[in-house]
């Protein structure tokens, strides 16, 4: 059974919007760090967003100021809102967790030991 369960993503042209959501169904207390990585074709691995237990957010500067997060403490969900979409942040976006508690908790370090399988976000031009 996947404990984190990722939906939303989908295509959409450059301009607008696309929410992700992903739910936590079983870490609860053992995650140390959540958030979302993105992988084009291609390409390596992207941190997209981090959140730490203590609610410090960092994001890829590549993002910054266009998406947003937003957290559902009775759902145990957080919520993705991508704005203002880019062809190039056509990817498939997964949702991510340390478990561990030994990460740095850094967007940039894609600081996840374990993540949901993944949804496309395409954006046309």
């Amino acid at each position: 059974q996947d404990q984190l369960v990722e939906s939303g993503g989908g295509s959409v042209q450059a301009g607008g919007s696309l929410n992700l959501s992903c739910t936590d169904s079983g870490y609860g207390h053992s995650v140390y760090c959540m958030g979302w990585f993105r992988q084009a074709a291609g390409k390596e691995r992207e941190g997209v967003v981090a959140i730490a237990r203590d609610g410090t957010i960092t994001w890829a500067d590549s993002v910054k100021g266009r998406f947003n997060l937003s957290k559902d403490n009775v759902k145990n969900t957080l919520y993705l809102h991508m704005n203002s979409l880019k062809p190039e942040d056509t990817a498939m976006y997964y949702c991510g967790a340390d478990i561990k508690g030994d990460s740095s908790c850094v967007a940039q370090d894609t600081p996840f030991n374990y993540w949901a399988r993944g949804t496309q976000v395409t954006v046309s031009s």
